[in-house]
């Protein structure tokens, strides 16, 4: 998975690696690595299916602001890798997404482990704009932020 993976790879690497003993951290790894900012908060991947992702994040230093609390922008681009690989994992072959606009929500500190369940629709790959959103919650299942993000979803051009 060197390249940010297309939806038919990232479908085949995952039913590949899930079934692995330490295949969804192998894959969560992997995944940090193809797509390097989404990495900086060390996802863990837990769940993929058509339409819905659940990714975990452990609270650390590096992702914690002053006030000693996982840092806005953390927060954001969990929100942001699962409302795309949600939808990512759902599209048809050929299909991309455009991120077109985020919104973030933040309801309380975020602290300890936070993790983001995200729900998006089956679509084709016709092109239009999709919102997505992700919950955002700690260890004790409090919603700590909402992110919703929209999606451009289109076919893929190739470079001419």
């Amino acid at each position: 998975m060197p390249a940010a993976p297309s939806p038919t790879r990232l479908r085949r690497d995952w039913e590949r690696f899930r079934a692995l003993p330490y295949g969804r951290r192998l894959f969560s790894a992997l995944f940090g690595v193809s797509v390097p900012y989404s990495g900086t908060v060390r996802p863990r991947i837990l769940e993929l299916a058509p339409g819905r992702a659940v990714i975990a994040m452990e609270d650390r230093r590096r992702v914690r602001n002053h006030l000693a609390s996982i840092h806005a922008i953390a927060l954001a681009n969990l929100g942001e890798m699962a409302t795309g690989l949600a939808l990512a994992y759902a599209l048809p072959p050929g299909a991309r997404t455009i991120m077109k606009g985020l919104h973030a929500e933040y309801l309380k500190k975020a602290r300890g482990t936070i993790t983001a369940t995200a729900q998006a629709p089956l679509v084709d790959a016709v092109e239009r704009v999709v919102p997505v959103t992700a919950e955002l919650a700690d260890a004790s299942g409090a919603v700590v932020a909402r992110v919703t993000v929209d999606w451009l979803v289109g076919a893929h051009r190739r470079p001419s």
